[in-house]
Formats: C-alpha cells, sequence, structure tokens
C-alpha cells in the first residue's frame, strides 16, 4: 500500500493533454470538478448527464476558460443514450482515451421496510442499483470497445476509472443497496484489472469518505457534524493519479480517502493480504476446476480438427494432472486419502 501526497497526485497528469475523456453525472459535485480539472489538463471532455443544463453549464463553463466540452443528455440506466455519448465522443474528438462512470445517486427508498398492498409484499425499489451499478457497468462496457479496437500507439493512454466509496469497504446501514452498488463496483474494478491490462487500459475504483457534495443529505449533515469530509480537491486529484500513472504494475489499485488525510493506493498484492488470502487458499480446488474445463474444452476444439478420443482424454488426464500439481491441491488431499486407508486396513 501506498501513501500518495498531494503532489504526487499530478505527476504524470501532463498525458491527459490532447485525450479524450468521456464523464457521466459531470452536472455537478465530484464530476463536474473532475471534468473541468482535466479540461485544465488540456484533455477534450464529453459529459453525458441527465441533468442536461448542469452538464450544459459545466461544459459551458470549459470552453470559457478556453477548453474544449460536448454534452450530452444521457440516461446512464439506458443503453441507447450510452451508446449515443461514446459515438458523439468518437465523431467529435476522434477517439475515446479517458472513461469515468461517474454518474450515482443516494439510497432510494428504504429497503429494510417491507410494504405490503392487499395483503401482498411490494416489490422493492432497485433503482440505486440501476444507477449506481448497471449504469456504471454499461459504461465501462462500452469504453472497452471503443479503446480496444481503435490502434493503439507506443505511451498512449487508455484508463477507465470507476467511482467507489468507502462504502465499498465498510457496512453502511440504512444503505443497502449503495453499499451493494458499491462493493460490486470494487468487484468489476478488480475483475477487469487483470484482462484490460493485457490489452494495454488501465482500471482504477476511488473510495472517498464523504465529500461536499449535493448526495450529502441534510440528516447525513447533521451525522457527520464535526467530521472533516473527505477535500473534493484530494478526490480530484485521486482520479487524475488513477487515470494517467503511465506505469500498467498500478492498474487495479483502488485510491482510498477514508478522511481529510492523504491518499491510499492499495495495489493487487495487497488485496491477497487478510481475508482476501485466506479465501484465495481455500478456494484452490476452484482453480483446478476452472483448469481442468479450459483444457478439456481446447482438447475437444483440437480433437475436432485434429486427431481422435483416446487423444482427447490423454490431453484431459494432462490437464488434470497440471492443475492438481499448480494449485498444491494434491498436498491436501493426499494425507486425507491415505488417512482413510490406513483406517480401513485397521
Amino acid at each position: 500500500m501506498t501513501t500518495l501526497q498531494d503532489d504526487d497526485l499530478y505527476l504524470h497528469a501532463g498525458r491527459a493533454a490532447g485525450k479524450v475523456l468521456i464523464i457521466t453525472g459531470a452536472g455537478n459535485g465530484i464530476g463536474r470538478e473532475v471534468a473541468i480539472k482535466f479540461a485544465q489538463l488540456g484533455a477534450k471532455v464529453v459529459i453525458g448527464d441527465l441533468d442536461v443544463t448542469g452538464a450544459e453549464k459545466t461544459a459551458e463553463d470549459i470552453k470559457a476558460a478556453g477548453g474544449q466540452a460536448t454534452a450530452v443528455k444521457v440516461n446512464v440506466t439506458n443503453w441507447d443514450d450510452q451508446c449515443r455519448l461514446f459515438e458523439v465522443a468518437q465523431s467529435t474528438y476522434g477517439s475515446v482515451d479517458i472513461v469515468i462512470p461517474n454518474a450515482g445517486i443516494g439510497e432510494s427508498g428504504r429497503f429494510g421496510l417491507v410494504k405490503f398492498e392487499d395483503g401482498k409484499p411490494v416489490q422493492p425499489n432497485l433503482f440505486t442499483l440501476d444507477v449506481n451499478l448497471k449504469g456504471a457497468l454499461y459504461t465501462a462496457h462500452l469504453a472497452q470497445h471503443y479503446m480496444i479496437t481503435t490502434e493503439k500507439k507506443e505511451g498512449d493512454l487508455k484508463s477507465i476509472v470507476f467511482m467507489g466509496s468507502m462504502a465499498s469497504w465498510v457496512a453502511l446501514p440504512g444503505s443497502v443497496q449503495y453499499a451493494a452498488s458499491k462493493h460490486s463496483i470494487l468487484g468489476a474494478m478488480r475483475s477487469l484489472s487483470l484482462p484490460l491490462k493485457a490489452q494495454g487500459v488501465r482500471v482504477a475504483c476511488i473510495h472517498p469518505f464523504f465529500a461536499e457534495t449535493a448526495m450529502i443529505s441534510p440528516r447525513e449533515r447533521l451525522m457527520f457534524a464535526g467530521i472533516p469530509l473527505t477535500p473534493m480537491a484530494r478526490i480530484v486529484g485521486a482520479i487524475v493519479n488513477a487515470a494517467t500513472d503511465p506505469n500498467l504494475n498500478t492498474t487495479g489499485a483502488a485510491y482510498v480517502l477514508p478522511d481529510n488525510g492523504l491518499t491510499f493506493r492499495v495495489s493487487q498484492e495487497f488485496f491477497t493480504l487478510g481475508i482476501y488470502g485466506l479465501i484465495n487458499k481455500r478456494v484452490g480446488w476452484f482453480k483446478t476446476v476452472g483448469t481442468v474445463f479450459y483444457f478439456i474444452n481446447i482438447a475437444k476444439d483440437v480433437r475436432k480438427a485434429l486427431i481422435g478420443r483416446k487423444a482427447t482424454f490423454a490431453l484431459t488426464f494432462l490437464a488434470a494432472w497440471f492443475a492438481w500439481r499448480r494449485t498444491g491441491l494434491s498436498q491436501v488431499i493426499r494425507p486425507l486419502i491415505s488417512s482413510y486407508v490406513q483406517q480401513r486396513r485397521r
């Protein structure tokens, strides 16, 4: 885990110059500040927001300061809207380089309160999941297409930066959907990191504590009275660092801002410590099964093209043996088998 000083956050910010940024939910709050900062760094900004008035205001402020920006009315839960957002970016500025699925809302409805009509439970409102999770995954899905299918140059910059929360890590009583969505965003980022790294695309997730935004309700303001909120400038800096760092070995990191202190970058290897490490060891048999089936499928394809069933069996056997040895599962099972045999002999 690395502690990043505020000056460190902008070490590679110059790489944003001339790049094309797509950001959702930049009509206000964190998204607006991020859009303005990237424009100041020389990026061309495309804003997608259902709050078209706010999005256009952000774009106009950027253009008034000499930058380039375009606003598009987008409902992130609508696939066609999101497709249009990316098409506008590509047709207007010629590429898609940095994507930030920022649009999000707080808790909608009271998940713990079951309502009844005519004696039957009423379906809960899961709109928070639709916006925070489905909307973000739509954005990331399209980002992969526009980034991976374009021809890359040496030193090119392609990155996806998700917006998580401290709710990605901790329980948030009273905000079940919000916590579920932010836990899921962290899982999505981690799952995408390796395949996207192979394609030269960075991915990261930002996890701030509460900041001074419109998402904070009066009740939350009262609850956090006297508690320092995360500085907006530091959150923006963490996003810039996550997007522009040229070292692909830092991809897949979580940028954690738990209070008004400095930023922590939690790298992939730190996810293997503690409970994550314990779980990774215990689920080794999943790796074995996955590897076996992977090689079975390869063997089937090879058999269809070149060889017969006996060779397929031989390849499958070798795959199983390789997986068995690779995961170390044999070191666990062998003593159990030996113990069982000895008991049967008695």
